[in-house]
């Protein structure tokens, strides 16, 4: 990207922004996210490129999966093989699917095998709050987060007492329901969430002459539960956990083979907070998550893919005249249990970790290392700097660099023979330098920002022929070279958001742009509230995108999508709701050979009291 172009897109909008009449101060710059440092912060104090979501936004977009609401986020891009409910990947700025870590509630989730989350068994109506961090994170939470961390955050309330329900139904057969239950009080904090939906979906392959034409439909079934106790200021004692079983049909190999995968994911943790002194905070703690798969060939059992992760934390939160200290302990330890006959079916992971943030003035310094120990591979130490300068009350920049690794998964180092596919046990971890620049501009209620970062993987992990054999060796490397540019801000009286990303995502191995990854992409949403009305109006667009089979370059086209979602307050507490998506009915391709959806509406009503 020429760097010269970057002031001059700056300028531009910020003409505009600076035209504008600013009536309110953007309560986001004082959101607190704990995600980018693992301990509170003001997003403006962050120097890593950070967005969150919260409750009211989810509802108001209208997303109904979690698929959508990340696909609206700056950076990202999203393929899915075919109806809702299938395999879906999301590329963080580029990056594969395997490099992006998701958190719920603070614990890993994923599979130890494939190495990728299941992004479509994470009930939208069961979350509450969402963080996400773009770039390397090794250095806070070790594997996987090359790309980002993703942290989801499930159902609570501030008021003593909450309670909120929807229903609704649209085409494809869909239909959903959902109730929550929270509350803070007395010391206590509780909730329960509960949530089902339903589709019969559309032929995924329609193309594909061996593929079933049968309807691809999906359901799933969701419920989070937390409790806490305060028992003295400082001192607190929660449990919290979310669980999800579904499944959705697919098309697969086998002429008319009609395909099933089930699935049960979720997690539970205990945490223990004590304030032992006015400057150190201790946090411990323990937890489990699940990622079980089953895949039925004509409602026989053909495979199965289990994974338990069990974590034990203990973080320390220290504040001095030095600055803020983070020291933090963890182990992890992942078993599968699946049909295939693997070598090793267990690993663990010790870490150690220290963290430091400073103000200095309008200057900020945050810094980070953590060794990993890996009882498969051996160490990886990762690191991160950055540096952060406020040049007025409304302009302020950073610099960053840090590095991150991803693990070799359990199928790519014992993948049982099968065919000409075998794992490698000498595959070694995948690693990552990351560069970042970046610069924002709040004034009253508009905020933009514009970040160009350059992240360089080594020893990608890439299955490739040797002998007579496909397995997993260490030889791919990938440029990824981008800038996101973002606004967020009041027109009048409409409510604006807009993101532009270029993306230079190159194959040094080939050549070549990426797979599925686009060169531009954009998304731009209007909405408004007045009187009882509440709509947005949500464009996303994306440029062409390669696929490859063999030698053979197939050519994904680009396109862009537009969603509009409307609610009518009723009463204070009661609305109905309508969110039609794909409104213009377009043909798109996100992954070679399999159908999106075309139009499709949903219409429902809620209960929320304020």
């Amino acid at each position: 990207m020429n760097i010269r172009l970057k002031p001059l897109a700056v300028a531009l909008p910020l003409a505009l922004f600076q035209s504008l009449q600013a009536a309110e101060q953007l309560a986001s710059l004082d959101t607190m996210v704990v995600t980018a440092t693992r301990q509170p912060m003001r997003v403006s104090e962050v120097l890593t490129d950070t967005s969150v979501i919260e409750r009211d936004e989810i509802e108001a977009a209208g997303h109904t999966n979690l698929e959508q609401i990340l696909a609206a986020q700056p950076g990202m891009q999203i393929v899915a093989n075919g109806s809702w409910g299938a395999s879906s990947s999301l590329l963080v700025r580029g990056t594969n699917a395997k490099h992006v870590l998701l958190l719920v509630d603070g614990m890993r989730v994923g599979s130890a095998t494939s190495g990728e989350p299941t992004w479509s068994r994470i009930p939208v109506a069961l979350i509450e709050r969402i963080e996400i961090i773009r770039g390397p994170a090794s250095a806070m939470y070790g594997s996987d987060a090359i790309g980002g961390v993703i942290q989801v955050f499930t159902r609570r309330s501030e008021q003593p007492f909450h309670f909120s329900a929807e229903a609704g139904a649209g085409n494809y057969g869909t239909r959903s329901g959902s109730a929550s239950l929270s509350g803070k009080r007395n010391g206590w904090e509780y909730g329960l969430s509960l949530s089902r939906e339903e589709t019969d979906g559309f032929n995924s392959r329609p193309w594909t002459a061996t593929a079933n034409p049968d309807k691809d439909g999906f359901r799933n079934q969701g419920s989070s539960a937390r409790l806490g106790y305060t028992f003295a200021p400082g001192h607190q004692l929660m449990f919290s956990a979310l669980y999800a079983e579904g499944s959705n049909r697919y098309d697969g190999t086998g002429a008319k083979v009609d395909w099933e995968n089930r699935t049960r994911n979720g997690n539970a943790s205990l945490v223990l907070k004590n304030r032992l002194t006015a400057g150190w905070n201790s946090s411990l703690s323990v937890g489990r998550s699940i990622d079980q798969s089953t895949n039925l060939r004509d409602g026989l059992r053909n495979s199965r893919f289990n994974t338990e992760q069990d974590f034990y934390s203990w973080q320390n939160d220290l504040v001095g005249s030095l600055g803020n200290f983070l020291v933090g302990l963890e182990r992890a330890e992942q078993a599968i249990d699946t049909t295939g006959n693997y070598i090793q079916r267990k690993r663990r992971n010790d870490a150690v970790q220290l963290g430091w943030n400073r103000g200095f003035g309008d200057h900020r310094l945050q810094a980070s290392v953590r060794r990993d120990d890996d009882s498969l591979f051996g160490d990886k130490t990762t690191g991160s700097l950055a540096y952060g300068y406020r040049f007025s009350s409304q302009w302020r920049a950073s610099a960053s660099v840090g590095t991150a690794f991803k693990a070799p998964t359990f199928n790519e180092l014992y993948y049982p023979l099968t065919g000409t596919f075998v794992g490698n046990p000498d595959v070694q971890p995948e690693s990552a330098i990351n560069r970042e620049l970046s610069i924002h501009y709040e004034a009253g209620s508009q905020a933009v920002s514009l970040t160009w970062y350059l992240n360089r993987i080594e020893d990608m992990i890439a299955w490739t022929r040797v002998g007579a054999l496909n397995k997993p060796t260490n030889i791919d490397s990938a440029r990824l070279e981008g800038a996101t540019l973002t606004w967020q801000g009041k027109l009048r009286s409409l409510d604006l958001q807009a993101s532009y990303d270029w993306l230079d995502a190159i194959d040094r191995r080939n050549d070549r742009q990426l797979a599925r990854r686009a060169r531009h992409s954009a998304s731009l949403a209007l909405g408004q509230n007045f009187d009882r009305w509440d709509w947005r109006a949500e464009v996303l667009a994306s440029g062409k995108r390669y696929e490859y089979v063999g030698a053979a370059r197939v050519n994904l086209s680009g396109y862009a999508l537009t969603n509009l979602y409307a609610a009518y307050r009723l009463t204070p507490e009661w609305s109905i709701f309508g969110r039609v998506n794909n409104l213009f009915d377009r043909d798109y391709i996100l992954a070679d050979t399999y159908a999106t959806p075309g139009r499709n509406a949903f219409i429902g009503i809620r209960y929320s009291p304020k």
